[in-house]
């Protein structure tokens, strides 16, 4: 009998309370893996935010040094009209230019999977391309483009004999919504794109068979396929859309007169009360505040998102 044999043999014969038991025991290596991860994320997102929570709480005085002032940031906050006006701004650029991009972007995306388009493959790569710009530079070359004297649409007006002026007030929330929209389009259609290519073209192949023309095709099998991903973009754009604050700080010195204030944007208030107006814990109770609404928009989206999807 070999020697495997007679272990085997010999537990068949050990009473059951003498057995012992193999239990698992907690591995900790993959911590090994993390924790580089994990304290840098620390240190750049967890702390930062902490301190940014802590410093609302105070004020500095001219006359006895930073003190504490509970929640009097966040009750001045409320109440300042500013802070309110900036919000509606970005509010209403939220509500048009993300439904805009993101039609682009499904339209695109679609266009790309139909597999009619010529010369997909530049397509992709050229409404990609803008996202690879920086954000200053795409809004510097398009603020030179606004200029009504000495850009694109000033060489428009002298040929054709009008007076446009796109950075105008009354229009110039729109001329950054398209600013943003080239830049961020191709990098959303991406999105969809991945989305639509997890769709097996047999798929498409049967329902053809079957006598279901293209627009069917795209409505029944296609749009639905894309609600996971809609979800994921509406909630970026959302997130995008708050924090805006590039583009209208570049035009800020294009712009005729005080087109953009200070507060044009709750991101450009909060770096001017920080950074201009020496009032740092101010615009953190602000930056706290926006960051507890932007979450709290994107959650209510996430859980629309996961209702449609669960019928």
């Amino acid at each position: 009998m070999s020697q495997q044999a007679a272990v085997a043999a010999d537990a068949l014969h050990t009473p059951a309370d003498q057995i012992r038991v193999n239990r698992h025991r907690a591995d900790w290596r993959g911590w090994k893996f993390m924790w580089p991860f994990a304290l840098v994320f620390v240190f750049v997102f967890v702390i930062p935010i902490l301190y940014a929570i802590y410093i609302s709480f105070f004020q500095k005085q001219m006359v006895g040094g930073t003190q504490f002032v509970g929640i009097s940031n966040y009750i001045r906050l409320f109440r300042d009209q500013q802070f309110w006006s900036s919000v509606g701004r970005v509010a209403l650029f939220t509500c048009v230019q993300v439904p805009i991009m993101l039609f682009l972007s499904a339209a695109m995306a679609l266009a790309l999977d139909s597999m009619k388009l010529h010369g997909a493959k530049f397509f992709r790569i050229s409404t990609f391309l803008p996202y690879a710009v920086p954000a200053v530079v795409s809004t510097l070359v398009w603020g030179f483009m606004y200029g009504a004297k000495y850009g694109l649409v000033g060489s428009l007006n002298d040929w054709l004999g009008t007076n446009l002026d796109v950075l105008s007030p009354s229009v110039l929330l729109a001329s950054i919504g398209n600013i943003v929209t080239w830049e961020f389009t191709g990098y959303n259609m991406l999105i969809f794109y991945s989305s639509l290519s997890t769709i097996p073209h047999s798929l498409y192949e049967a329902a053809s068979i079957d006598g279901a023309g293209e627009w069917q095709i795209v409505k029944s099998i296609k749009l639905p396929e894309l609600k996971g991903s809609l979800a994921i973009t509406v909630i970026f754009s959302i997130i995008g859309s708050f924090q805006l604050f590039n583009e209208p700080s570049i035009l800020q010195n294009m712009v005729p007169g005080n087109a953009i204030t200070t507060y044009y944007t709750p991101n450009m208030y909060a770096y001017n009360l920080s950074f201009a107006g020496n009032q740092s814990n101010y615009a953190a109770a602000l930056a706290i505040t926006m960051a507890v609404i932007t979450m709290a928009i994107a959650y209510a989206v996430q859980l629309n998102s996961m209702k449609e999807q669960m019928k």
